[in-house]
């Protein structure tokens, strides 16, 4: 039996909801006001967020906090190499009768069976692992023994890893990179936050106080509000030139695909109905650009010491500099 549409917010009660969201959520994170709204955004889209960073900068306390706020089944997984596919899918276990015997088999659920997934340091997975979050990410389904399971409505992965780390893990392939709504960086506190923070843990005093803001079919009624939010043709254009520049530009071997202009048009729709707006304007594309579309071109062989991730926002921020803004 299918399940009736939730009520679809305007735009200006999709504002205050997620203002009171995102301000709950900033009880527990300090000073990434930025981080935590991209993260809401990419949820918004019905997205999926990597996280990449060094250890302890915050990124499974933002992760629980989205959970908490939201009353969502949180599961946090820990990818190590000797993590199989049947480790996250689930397996079939058979049922037996009075004498021992074999009779069914009966489908055990996985731990990807929840609406926040938190694939924490991702790249220590193999690539068998890796393949089957990927199914689940793309598909929001799991094959197991040849029949496919669906998975819970919402279902949001954040996935992180640390990229200073390399020895022992297994660098994402551009096919589930590109799966990603948003690639972030939480970074460093400042001095005052990072005082803030060791005067009273936060995510060991504060997150567990922190209120319930919308239960489930709100928060697919703010999904379904953003696919509302009307684009125009010359704002669609735009978007597309940005792109169109990431695939001619001489210092890319590959550019986005089409998958990363719709996720940029996605994300672009969250952030006009998270200011209030049931209408994009160039901004919310410009905003989000870089985040959205650089871990989805490849930069072409070249000598020096700056990481390839960091040269590639350089480029996709020099593309969004460069390319006019409709009139």
């Amino acid at each position: 039996m299918s399940r009736p549409p939730e009520p679809i917010p305007t735009a200006s009660q999709a504002k205050e909801l997620v203002a009171r969201w995102l301000a709950e959520i900033g009880r527990v994170v300090h000073g990434k006001p930025e981080v935590v709204r991209r993260s809401v955004l990419c949820l918004l889209a019905r997205g999926h967020l990597l996280l990449e960073d060094v250890p302890g900068v915050g990124k499974t306390t933002l992760a629980q906090a989205l959970a908490r706020t939201l009353d969502a089944d949180f599961r946090r997984i820990q990818f190590t190499s000797d993590l199989l596919p049947g480790d996250l899918t689930g397996s079939s276990i058979p049922e037996r009768s009075a004498n021992g015997e074999a009779v069914a088999f009966r489908f055990q659920p996985g731990p990807l069976f929840g609406n926040l997934i938190l694939a924490d340091e991702i790249n220590r997975a193999s690539p068998k692992a890796q393949s089957a979050l990927l199914e689940a990410m793309s598909e929001h389904t799991v094959s197991v023994d040849g029949t496919s399971h669906p998975l819970p409505d919402p279902f949001f992965v954040v996935a992180t890893q640390n990229p200073k780390e390399h020895h022992g893990t297994f660098p994402l392939p551009e096919s589930q990179l590109d799966r990603f709504l948003m690639r972030l960086s939480m970074g460093y506190p400042d001095r005052e936050d990072e005082l803030r923070v060791l005067a009273r843990d936060p995510a060991l005093h504060l997150l567990p106080e922190l209120d319930v803001v919308l239960d489930l079919a709100a928060l697919r009624g703010l999904q379904s509000a953003v696919e509302t939010i009307k684009v125009e043709s010359s704002l669609l254009e735009y978007l597309l030139e940005l792109v169109q520049a990431t695939r001619d530009h001489e210092a890319l071997a590959l550019g986005a695909s089409t998958r990363g202009a719709l996720a940029l048009r996605r994300a672009a729709q969250a952030a006009a109905l998270v200011a209030g707006r049931d209408y994009c304007i160039p901004e919310d594309i410009r905003e989000l650009a870089v985040d959205v579309l650089a871990h989805r071109v490849s930069v072409e062989a070249r000598g020096g010491s700056q990481p390839e991730v960091e040269v590639s926002r350089w480029i996709v921020s020099e593309i969004v500099d460069r390319v006019a803004i409709p009139l």
